[in-house]
């Protein structure tokens, strides 16, 4: 019989993997935001890691039966997930929206993880998941919103990463194979994907994928390292320290939309961006 393993601890090794798939998540959301057709960039990345995870799958575990419901229910959300993105970025600045959905997600995350599936936090992470939040909500605050649209498109969204993040980290757990689990969940996302692009718009979809398919295959590895890595961590260490402490991104996400996308980060986000470095150290210490 499978049983769900609670992690209750996160070890440097842990710690450190996380700010790397931090990275790896701020620069695949990069790629969309360049993109010039922000759906079709993001199905160019959901289905290059598609491809790449089909060509690993015949080599890897394959997750126990338990976690097929989970697989299932994770599909429906990052497919919608993936395409708010896409709305996002069409309408308003990454330095903004970026920071509002991947912030608002943590606390949900830890409030349901703690109350529904058993994981249980020390006051210290707690205070280092409330300091994130805060940190991340002001960065996205700061100044006038470029969209309003925009805006509720992010709080919209935040509900699916913590929807996802909650349904993927019962189900990496259940599954017994954290590589076998996540290259599921990248196939059949990304091939989701795919066959409505090819089957509404396949002219135009083709068109750009072919025109545009180094980006997606950079920002395939991008999205696969980056949530693969964060699906393991889920089985190290409790759910809510994960979630909190990979929305340490927001960092990088600001650093590439400055330096890359020539967006203005100035004022409080300098400010909310060391309260982001704050937060993720007291969950180091937690």
């Amino acid at each position: 019989m499978t049983s769900l393993k609670t992690p209750v601890a996160m070890t440097l090794s842990v710690f450190c993997i996380l700010l790397f798939a931090a990275l790896l998540h701020a620069s695949w959301n990069a790629i969309v935001k360049a993109g010039n057709d922000k759906l079709y960039s993001a199905i160019g990345v959901s289905g290059s890691a598609a491809l790449m995870a089909l060509v690993c799958l015949p080599f890897a575990p394959q997750p126990a039966v338990a976690s097929i419901p989970f697989l299932a229910a994770s599909t429906v959300l990052q497919v919608v997930y993936t395409v708010l993105v896409a709305k996002t970025y069409q309408v308003s600045d990454m330095s903004q929206t970026y920071p509002l959905m991947r912030g608002s997600a943590p606390l949900l995350v830890a409030i349901i993880s703690v109350l529904f599936l058993g994981d249980s936090l020390s006051s210290l992470a707690w205070v280092g998941i409330v300091v994130i939040c805060i940190a991340i909500l002001g960065m996205a605050f700061n100044g006038h919103a470029s969209s309003r649209q925009g805006v509720v498109l992010a709080l919209i969204n935040a509900c699916f990463i913590a929807g996802y993040t909650l349904v993927d980290g019962t189900g990496v757990r259940l599954s017994e194979t954290a590589l076998g689990y996540t290259l599921w969940t990248f196939f059949l996302n990304g091939s989701c994907l795919l066959s409505w692009a090819m089957i509404a718009r396949r002219q135009e979809a083709a068109r750009y994928l072919v025109q545009h398919w180094k980006k997606g295959i950079f920002g395939g590895i991008g999205t696969m390292g980056s949530y693969g890595l964060a699906l393991w961590a889920m089985t190290q260490s409790p759910l809510a320290v994960v979630a909190a402490l990979r929305e340490t991104s927001i960092l990088f996400g600001a650093l590439i939309a400055w330096l890359l996308l020539k967006e203005r980060v100035v004022g409080l986000r300098l400010v909310a961006a060391g309260g982001i470095a704050a937060g993720a150290m007291l969950l180091r210490l937690a």
